[in-house]
């Protein structure tokens, strides 16, 4: 799409020879509403700062509320002539009241006219009349320059503002009277507000979503022409050198190793790994979280899970990749795979798979985590596991409860994502992309909001999961080797799980995804339906910090104790822990693991 540079170009085709070589139907439009608050000095006579202090001073305020309607968004992206129109009304009590605006003139990344500078103008002029008949001219410029990523919402948010007497055409201003100078702003709750009046004429939906894209594209180019100008002089930005390798093993030290790759009834090929370190009439079976794998058990850097249970009698673990581990390459794709499928076809399959491995007569456990945890409890409660003697679940199983924010980003972030970005995954990693990717500039965006820390990766986390700075751990319960590399231990996935979490947030159960879909006949629709009948005992963990599921595991304990008040279910609430650190932190050993081992020996 057109950037700044690109608008200005002599090559281009005129408005009329572009019409030559096919126009389209009808013109498609876009419109939004558009308030700016702030104070201006009468009449205004030193720097806008300084003027918008005295304003502030003498309560000269000022507002604005505009509709901005693009009457042809593909002219106005392509030449950077068109203007757009704004209509509705500003009030100012010290020059009038309220005026309404008779004619209104908008233009988007305009240049300033300073040859040496990086720097675009977004203009307004808006000839004013109130009721009485006074005429004057509202003239203002957000000014966009390279000052720093960091400055892109003060830039894009601050219009410097000057009234005039009279309506005033650009060349005239030199010498017409200035009424008034200073600065308006955009809040950041009227942005927000901004975002949902965005609307289009178009005749359908590909339409009006075209449209909206081409402006999304006009508006991100050329922040990035201003902006993004110290990366593309530079060679592509790699993936630095790595502590630990990628999908190291060296975590696990004297056992048998194997691989046990499988594929599913509906055709995915997930695996199973094999740490044995001697016999034991007690099998372990862990299950990670969605974008995470098999490494978050078997990290070098600290004891790991597997470890610890190697060296606490439990000599034969297993580590479950089902369909969401970052270890699969087609996670990189859109895909419509739900919590339904990885409860009909991963998880009975992988059980199978380990009881026909370690043989008859052995007891099996599971130790499972996040959106692990929440698939292996509806394969569980909809009576797809058979013989499994005790689970450990992490954070979340059948009644997740999250954060106000996370309820908010459930909302709408998988449409944002996929039907407006047009990004197929989310992704933790995208600020290592190279030159200029859309993934990338998220990625930076995001990590303008989050000064915690300076590790990118860990801000994406932070938007991909929960609500906090940061979300998914504490940050002082991670080495600071493990905080480096959480780029290469979660990964990217697809949307649509989190739209099976969003329809089940705030029920009393997970529910089934699609109700009407044959293929999930065999599952409930409400999973708790058959808790009476679920007997196996079951320790919930959680941190009393979790941000991500807050206290879904509480919630969870209490119900099933009200549902099924026989079973022997415990509680652990580990205090200072989060959602992830929980079992991938530099302390799990002495704060966390020996709870684990304990429930295990009660039912060993």
């Amino acid at each position: 799409m057109a950037t700044a540079t690109k608008k200005k170009s002599s090559a281009r085709p005129s408005k009329t020879q572009k019409l030559k070589f096919g126009p389209k139907p009808h013109p498609v439009s876009i419109q939004f509403t558009e308030e700016m608050k702030g104070f201006i000095s009468l009449p205004g006579t030193s720097s806008y700062q300084e003027d918008y202090e005295a304003g502030k001073k003498a309560g000269n305020y000022l507002m604005f509320h505009l509709t901005i309607r693009i009457p042809d968004t593909e002219f106005f992206v392509y030449d950077p002539n068109e203007t757009g129109e704004a209509i509705g009304w500003v009030e100012c009590q010290p020059l009038g009241g309220r005026f309404e605006v008779e004619k209104g003139v908008f233009n988007l990344f305009v240049d300033s006219g300073k040859p040496s500078a990086n720097e675009k103008h977004m203009k307004y002029r808006l000839f004013l009349k109130n009721k009485s008949g006074k005429k004057i001219t509202l003239s203002g410029f957000k000014k966009v320059v390279d000052d720093g990523l960091l400055n892109i919402w003060r830039d894009t948010s601050t219009l410097y503002t000057t009234m005039y007497e009279g309506y005033v055409e650009e060349k005239a201003e030199p010498k017409a009277t200035i009424i008034g100078k200073g600065i308006l702003r955009i809040l950041e709750k009227d942005f927000i507000k901004q975002m949902t009046t965005i609307r289009s004429n178009g005749r359908t939906f590909s339409e009006r979503k075209e449209a909206v894209m081409r402006f999304g594209d006009l508006f991100l180019g050329n922040l990035w022409e201003i902006y993004g100008a110290p990366f593309r002089g530079a060679e592509p930005e790699l993936w630095r050198e790595r502590d630990i390798p990628v999908f190291t093993l060296e975590g696990v030290k004297g056992a048998k190793i194997s691989h046990h790759p499988f594929v599913t009834e509906d055709k995915i090929s997930v695996s199973l790994m094999r740490f044995q370190k001697k016999e034991s009439k007690d099998v372990v079976v862990l299950m990670h979280g969605l974008t995470t794998s098999t490494d978050m058990f078997i990290m070098p850097e600290h004891k790991n899970l597997v470890t610890y249970l190697h060296e606490n009698g439990y000599g034969d673990v297993w580590s479950f990749d089902w369909r969401g581990s970052m270890r699969f390459s087609y996670n990189l794709f859109p895909h419509r795979y739900n919590l339904d499928d990885i409860a009909l076809y991963d998880v009975p399959a992988a059980l199978k798979l380990v009881r026909e491995a370690v043989g008859p007569g052995k007891r099996i456990h599971f130790v499972v985590h996040c959106v692990g945890s929440i698939s292996f409890f509806m394969s569980l409660f909809a009576g797809k596991l058979e013989g499994v003697t005790s689970v450990v679940s992490n954070s979340v199983s059948l009644t997740p409860n999250v954060p106000t924010w996370s309820r908010i980003k459930l909302s709408f972030a998988p449409f944002l994502m996929e039907g407006v970005l047009r990004f197929p995954n989310v992704n933790p990693r995208w600020h290592y992309l190279p030159g200029f990717a859309s993934g990338k500039i998220l990625a930076k965006f995001v990590s303008l909001f989050h000064h915690e820390c300076d590790e990118p990766a860990c801000h994406m986390l932070s938007l991909m999961w929960g609500t906090g700075w940061p979300a998914c751990y504490e940050h002082e319960n991670l080495p600071d080797i493990t905080h480096r590399r959480v780029g290469d231990l979660f990964g990217a996935t697809s949307l649509n799980y989190y739209r099976h979490i969003r329809k089940s947030v705030g029920r009393k159960s997970m529910i089934k995804y699609e109700p009407t879909d044959k293929r999930y006949e065999a599952l409930p629709n409400t999973y708790l339906d058959g808790a009476s009948k679920v007997k196996i005992p079951m320790l919930f963990m959680t941190g009393d910090k979790n941000k991500v599921f807050k206290d879904s595991n509480i919630i969870a304990f209490n119900t099933l104790n009200r549902l099924n008040p026989g079973n022997k279910n415990e509680l652990f609430i580990a205090k200072g822990y989060g959602h992830q650190d929980t079992l991938m932190g530099k302390k799990s050993d002495t704060d966390i693991f020996p709870e684990i081992v304990k429930f295990l020996r009660k039912h060993s």
